[in-house]
């Protein structure tokens, strides 16, 4: 049996920023269109008129300040509502390929390690940009690595699988040595036209190379236990699919193809069963709350993770206890956990303990706990 360590870690941040101001203003202006669109319907009160967003419902609602996009173009202009990105040839790399790649090579870097010396690449994310062949693969193909490489996708929680996955591979000696990466375009998928939802997401892209720990070139954190739990539910769903032709409305413009939530429901049911999970994996693996110097949580909602993090610990946690980039990120899906992982772990001592936790659409629930080593 070998010990699996996390030695790297890579994020790709997209240049396009979309601040809570300007997705307020072209929401509403969107709106009105609508409104005056609907008017005789609305005065008949057939139809509901659309209600303005603004900068302090969305903050008070998330905890966002602004998010990273592939493409804001055509997410503010009331006319389109979504990302534009362009039609690439089949020849050209993807754009969640291309995405992986940069926070990869980010990765690899700070392992200290080449292509030649990774097995596996899983691509985990909450999306795929097509069904074949695998978005790993051709990560697989674009950096040069043997081996094998495959897709998962388990919602938000997709990171903590995959890394799951790939230690449990280091572990029984199948692999020397996994690369686990998460391309996130959230805005393809999001609602922009839904005041409920449509501040949540941003785009991003992270990766994370898991390895022997012996065979680490620099600081590592082992990961001494990692465990996963799904609970069925519809709270958090979207229809989109391959079989979306072969029913009555086609490809119709469908609310239910694309991300939907009952925000409320999900809350109520979610804070439980994550804060019960990382309860029961720590007390299993011989661990309190105590023991804990961080916790890298899921970065969908900031009263959401403030609300688990003291049900973990006992009591409030400090901020850098439980770092939080919703604030410049929003919502990255499976990524969100990782950018808080890559980007507040430096610090930490020989011996401190650390737990990255996703967890989201399924429902699911993925928990890693990790040990620093200089």
């Amino acid at each position: 049996m070998h010990t699996p360590a996390i030695t790297g870690t890579g994020v790709y941040t997209p240049e396009q920023i979309i601040t809570n101001a300007e997705l307020v203003t072209a929401f509403n202006a969107y709106a009105d269109r609508m409104n005056a669109a609907n008017a005789e319907a609305i005065a008949a009160g057939e139809v509901e008129p659309m209600a303005p967003s603004s900068e302090a419902f969305i903050f008070k609602a998330s905890g966002i300040e602004r998010r990273h996009v592939m493409d804001k173009s055509g997410i503010l202009d009331p006319e389109v509502m979504h990302p534009l990105l362009r039609q690439r040839n089949d020849e050209e790399p993807s754009v969640m390929a291309e995405m992986a790649l940069d926070a990869a090579k980010a990765a690899l870097a700070q392992a200290g390690k080449t292509a030649q010396d990774i097995d596996l690449v899983i691509c985990a994310a909450s999306n795929m940009e097509r069904a074949y062949p695998a978005m790993a693969i051709e990560i697989q193909s674009l950096l040069g690595i043997e081996g094998f490489a495959f897709d998962m996708n388990v919602a938000c929680s997709s990171a903590t699988f995959g890394i799951q996955t790939a230690a449990d591979m280091v572990r029984a000696g199948s692999i020397r040595a996994a690369l686990v990466v998460n391309p996130e375009i959230c805005s393809g998928h999001l609602e922009w036209r839904d005041r409920d939802c449509h501040f949540i997401f941003g785009d991003v892209a992270t990766a994370c190379v898991i390895e022997r720990m012996d065979e680490a070139k620099g600081p590592s954190f082992e990961i001494l236990s990692t465990r996963c739990a799904t609970q069925f539910s519809n709270n958090i769903r979207n229809n989109n699919g391959f079989l979306r032709r072969s029913r009555p409305d086609g490809v119709a413009d469908r609310r239910d193809m694309q991300f939907m939530q009952n925000g409320r429901k999900v809350f109520k049911e979610v804070v439980p069963m994550v804060s019960q999970h990382i309860a029961k994996h720590m007390g299993d693996t011989g661990l309190s709350g105590g023991d804990l110097k961080r916790m890298w949580l899921h970065q969908a909602n900031k009263s959401m993770n403030d609300l688990i993090g003291k049900k973990v610990l006992g009591r409030v946690p400090e901020p850098q206890e439980q770092p939080n980039i919703l604030q410049e990120y929003a919502n990255t899906s499976s990524a969100g956990s990782i950018i808080a992982f890559a980007q507040n772990s430096d610090d930490m001592a020989e011996g401190d303990i650390g737990l990255i936790c996703s967890f989201g659409a399924g429902y699911s629930v993925g928990s890693v706990l990790l040990r620093r080593h200089d």
